[in-house]
């Protein structure tokens, strides 16, 4: 019995990323995400804006995060 009650939110909460994932697809598929070149990590944006002396933008959205 604690190894069903163990795994039920292991299982719960493999179904609930579903949904979040294809919310974020869905947002990377809108023109504003498609036609910049998006830099996913930090470090990698603090580099390139300090290669090419520009600051970062930032958009942050919680639409597909748990």
């Amino acid at each position: 019995m604690r190894a069903l009650l163990l795994v039920l939110p292991l299982v719960a909460a493999a179904a609930a990323e579903d949904p979040l994932e294809e919310r974020l697809a869905e947002k990377l598929g809108k023109p504003f995400a498609r036609n910049a070149a998006w830099v996913r990590s930090f470090a990698g944006a603090k580099e390139q804006a300090a290669g090419n002396g520009k600051v970062i933008f930032a958009y942050f959205s919680r639409s597909y995060a748990p």
